[in-house]
């Protein structure tokens, strides 16, 4: 999202920053950025009014549960105003693979398109005039498998600054380095997940081969259940919040993150790459930037153990993956890819009344959509004044 604020920024774009979640201590502060914030509610006609003053020219949607609530009330308000989606990851994606992995089943593509969550977010695509696209894979199943029109789309993963070789040469090297490290947000199923498979079953086996090594887990809101893993004895810490990614990254020797589920592309594995710490994760782990992947993908349980303690302790495989996510970070080149998205907005905004034209399941889905969610979104509005009003 950052990211996203820069991108329109260099285009001189005024930005307001609207929201209903309550703020985190350590949300980012977007007044230093040049961004208004405005604290909005759900299912409430406040909204309308505010929206209807802005006027904007752009409507950009954090992930398709802003866009079903909202999206109707911006279209009614403000019809011509561009919208967008981004949708960080494909959360019908990733439901569908936790629901297969809680359920020991195989994950298939078809129970993923029988998923009600499915429906919901590729009506919310379709309803927008372009969706921001993280990953190539997500990429290849919207357009390839549902055929939903490239030009509702665009592929846009993390916009980096190039990792220079002055970087490079600050970076500590193999002997420097000590532990294992994963981090991420620990309410995010896929991560809590990947802890619960480390702690019980992974790190044992590596523990055992490597006994003087550590698993240092970083992670926001560290709940109970989380912090209740920690076991000094067993070398497996939950460290909670990292104040500085980059400084315990570098600190570490390997990335360790046994994802069983998940969508979109992994920060964690970015943040590794970028200061030289390199990954053993899986497939899904690695899904999106597994091309000259900066580490080492593995699915089965043995081969995640001997690859991990094989990365730990072989200098030579360390440097080789190492300079593999140097290269691998290129792909994500900002100038370039931020360059790409605005002239293909610009491209689009101009287009906007053509491409609505030719989107008839988008028309057709706004109609429809757009009743069922104000219907819905008064009732609750309705609902909630009756209970204010009655005192309860």
């Amino acid at each position: 999202m950052v990211q996203l604020i820069g991108a329109f920024r260099s285009e001189d774009y005024q930005i307001t920053f609207a929201s209903a979640a309550a703020k985190s201590e350590h949300a980012v502060n977007l007044d230093a950025l040049g961004v208004s914030c405005e604290k909005i509610k759900l299912n409430h006609s406040s909204f309308n009014l505010f929206i209807d003053e802005l006027q904007p020219d752009v409507v950009l949607f954090d992930r398709f549960m802003t866009e079903e609530q909202y999206g109707w009330r911006v279209s009614e308000q403000c019809p011509n105003a561009f919208r967008i989606l981004d949708t960080e990851d494909l959360h019908s994606l990733r439901k569908s693979r936790q629901e297969c992995s809680n359920n020991g089943e195989e994950f298939t593509i078809g129970k993923w398109l029988q998923a009600d969550i499915t429906k919901r977010e590729i009506a919310s695509i379709y309803r927008c005039d372009l969706s921001l696209i993280i990953s190539n894979y997500e990429v290849h199943l919207l357009h390839d498998i549902l055929k939903i029109e490239k030009s509702l789309l665009h592929y846009l993963p993390f916009m980096l600054d190039e990792v220079t070789m002055e970087h490079t040469k600050k970076i500590p090297s193999f002997d420097d380095r000590k532990h294992f490290i994963t981090i991420g947000n620990f309410r995010h199923e896929p991560n809590y997940d990947s802890i619960v498979y480390l702690k019980e079953i992974i790190w044992p086996m590596i523990r055992k081969e490597l006994p003087e090594s550590e698993m240092h887990i970083y992670g926001s809101y560290p709940m109970a259940k989380v912090t209740q893993l920690n076991s000094k004895k067993e070398g497996f810490l939950i460290k909670g919040w990292a104040d500085n990614v980059d400084e315990i990254m570098r600190s570490a020797r390997v990335c360790l993150a046994p994802l069983r589920f998940g969508a979109g592309i992994k920060g964690k594995f970015i943040d590794a790459m970028k200061n030289g710490t390199p990954s053993v994760t899986t497939s899904i782990g690695a899904e999106g930037i597994d091309d000259d992947f900066g580490g080492i993908i593995e699915d089965r349980l043995q081969e995640i153990v001997n690859k991990a303690v094989q990365l730990y302790t072989n200098e030579t495989l360390w440097n080789e993956k190492q300079e593999a996510g140097y290269r691998l970070l290129k792909q994500f080149d900002k100038t370039k890819l931020q360059k790409g998205f605005l002239v293909k907005l610009k491209a689009a905004r101009k287009q906007i009344l053509h491409s609505r034209l030719n989107n008839f399941i988008g028309a057709m889905l706004q109609h429809q959509s757009m009743q069922g969610s104000k219907y819905m979104s008064k009732w609750i509005e309705e609902k909630n004044d009756n209970v204010q009003s009655s005192g309860h």
